[in-house]
C-alpha cells in the first residue's frame, strides 16, 4: 500500500505543535516558581535590612508583641453562631473554633501575614493553629481509631500568586498536628479550588456568589468519598467561605465535622462594651499611655483602620 505523502508531514506538523505546547507549558510553570522564590528571598533580605515592627501595632524591634498575641493566647471557642451564611449540614450548624474578634490589632496580624508580606508570622500563626485543633478533637465523634482529612479553604490562583504562597495550608498543617497530638489520626489535603476573584473587599451577598465558585479537584473524589473532614480558614466572617466548601465535599461524599480559623468576625449585633479597643496603625505619633499620661509614650496611630 502506497503511503499518501501529504499526510506524514501533517502528522509530524502535529506532534511538534503539541511538543512545543507542552513545552512552553512547562517553562511558564517554572517561571512561576522562580517569580515565587525570588520574592521570598527578597522578603527575607527585607527582613534583615529594614527594621522590624510588630504587625498588629508598629511597635519597634517586635515581630508581634505581647499585647497584641494577647488574643490568640486564650483557649479556642465556639463561634458558629456569629456566621449567618454558615448554612447546617445536618440538624445542627457546623462547628467553628476560633481564637480571636477579627478587629484591632488581631485583625491587623492576619491582613499583614496574609497580604503585606509578613512570612515572619507563619511559624507562631501555625502553631495557633494547632491550639485550635487540639480544642477541635473534643468535638470531633469519632469511633475510636478514626482519622481526619484537613482541609483548607481554597483561594483564587491569582490570590496565591499575589501572596506567594497559600495561607489557608499553612493553617491547616497546625491544625492537623494539633488533632495528632490529641490523638486523632489527620492528614492535610489541599482539594478545593476557587476561580473567579478574590474575596478581600466583598459583601456578604457577593462572599455567597464566590462560594458557590469552590469546588473539588477531580482527582480527589475517591479519596474524600466517606472520610469526616475539618476544615480551616483564616477568618470566619459570614460563613459563606466554609459553607461552599462543605457542600462541595458533601456532594463527593464527604462528612465535614467541624472547622477551624484563627479568628471571627463578630456579628452586627455585638455589643459595643464586648470588642476590642480599635486597631492602631503605624504613622509614628508618640501619644501617651491612657493607663499612664505622666510615663512615657507609646507609638500609635492617628486613626482606627
Amino acid at each position: 500500500m502506497r503511503t499518501d505523502p501529504t499526510r506524514a508531514p501533517q502528522a509530524r506538523t502535529g506532534t511538534a505543535r503539541t511538543g512545543t505546547a507542552r513545552t512552553g507549558t512547562a517553562r511558564t510553570g517554572t517561571a512561576r516558581r522562580a517569580v515565587s522564590g525570588l520574592r521570598a528571598v527578597w522578603r527575607d533580605l527585607a527582613g534583615l535590612v529594614l527594621p522590624v515592627q510588630c504587625a498588629g501595632c508598629g511597635l519597634d524591634d517586635e515581630a508581634w508583641c505581647g499585647a497584641c498575641r494577647a488574643p490568640f493566647d486564650v483557649e479556642p471557642w465556639r463561634c458558629e453562631e456569629r456566621a449567618g451564611r454558615l448554612d447546617p449540614i445536618d440538624a445542627d450548624a457546623l462547628p467553628v473554633r476560633t481564637l480571636a474578634d477579627c478587629v484591632g490589632p488581631a485583625r491587623a496580624v492576619v491582613i499583614a501575614w496574609k497580604d503585606r508580606g509578613r512570612r515572619d508570622l507563619t511559624a507562631p500563626l501555625v502553631r495557633a493553629a494547632a491550639r485550635v485543633g487540639v480544642a477541635l478533637a473534643a468535638d470531633l465523634a469519632l469511633p475510636a481509631g478514626a482519622g481526619v482529612l484537613v482541609v483548607p479553604a481554597p483561594s483564587t490562583s491569582a490570590a496565591r500568586r499575589r501572596r506567594g504562597f497559600a495561607h489557608a495550608d499553612e493553617l491547616a498543617r497546625g491544625v492537623a498536628a494539633g488533632l495528632r497530638s490529641a490523638g486523632v489520626p489527620a492528614d492535610e489535603l489541599s482539594a478545593l479550588r476557587r476561580t473567579g476573584a478574590d474575596q478581600v473587599g466583598l459583601g456578604v451577598r457577593d462572599r455567597g456568589r464566590s462560594a458557590a465558585r469552590v469546588r473539588l479537584a477531580a482527582r480527589y473524589r475517591e479519596t474524600v468519598r466517606g472520610r469526616a473532614v475539618v476544615l480551616v480558614d483564616d477568618v470566619l466572617t459570614s460563613g459563606a467561605t466554609l459553607a461552599g466548601a462543605a457542600r462541595a465535599l458533601v456532594a463527593a461524599g464527604a462528612v465535614p465535622l467541624a472547622a477551624a480559623t484563627l479568628a471571627s468576625t463578630p456579628g452586627p449585633r455585638a455589643r459595643a462594651d464586648e470588642l476590642p479597643a480599635p486597631a492602631w496603625g503605624t504613622n509614628r505619633d508618640l501619644l501617651p499611655d491612657p493607663a499612664a499620661p505622666d510615663g512615657p509614650r507609646v507609638v500609635l496611630d492617628a486613626a482606627p483602620r
